[in-house]
């Protein structure tokens, strides 16, 4: 199971993978609710108790299924892609066939981007943590408009005024949208 975080109201009440933070809510009185427990990978709330994580396949059911299409080796899915023409195009005519192309531009797109989309998934995680337990606190529309704007400075004074584990959570949940990017130096934002 992933890592979470458990707030009751707007104390964390636990935290670290998730079979640690079921054994510390079981021995917790959760009757008074507010029981509100997070994804830290994402931010998004999670359900509690939590469902049975579904078993791995033994060899032997793995043994009897039928051989699926794509190199099961290399862990290949085959899913469908919708081009225009001009994009099929091209794509036959790259070294290594259509596919071999697109898992070139794939790997491109993800090295140059890294920066942007660590950023952009920071922003949203933090987003998605505060709109669900600070939606109600003070300064919570400045402080989402500072984390959109990606203002590490503006937001921190916004949630000043929040309960401290809220605060601390919201801004570990947020440390990557405020780093810089190359297209905040080359346009000269930094």
């Amino acid at each position: 199971m992933t890592a979470c975080t458990a707030f009751l109201g707007h104390r964390r009440v636990a935290f670290g993978p998730g079979d640690e933070v079921a054994r510390t809510l079981a021995t917790l009185d959760l009757s008074g609710g507010g029981l509100l427990v997070f994804d830290d990978a994402t931010g998004e709330q999670r359900d509690y108790p939590f469902a049975p994580q579904a078993a791995a396949p033994g060899p032997a059911a793995s043994a009897s299924a039928a051989p699926g299409v794509g190199r099961p080796r290399l862990g290949v899915v085959a899913r469908e892609v919708t081009l225009l023409p001009r994009h099929w195009a091209w794509l036959a005519q790259q070294p290594g066939g259509a596919s071999a192309a697109l898992r070139r531009l794939v790997d491109e797109a993800r090295r140059s981007h890294a920066e942007r989309d660590s950023r952009r998934a920071a922003t949203e995680r933090a987003y998605r943590f505060m709109s669900a337990i600070a939606g109600a606190l003070p300064g919570f529309e400045e402080a989402t408009r500072a984390l959109f704007a990606h203002d590490g400075e503006a937001f921190a004074r916004r949630i000043e005024s929040w309960p401290p584990d809220v605060r601390a959570h919201a801004a570990w949940l947020a440390r990557d949208a405020f780093a810089p990017t190359d297209t905040d130096s080359s346009r000269g934002d930094s």
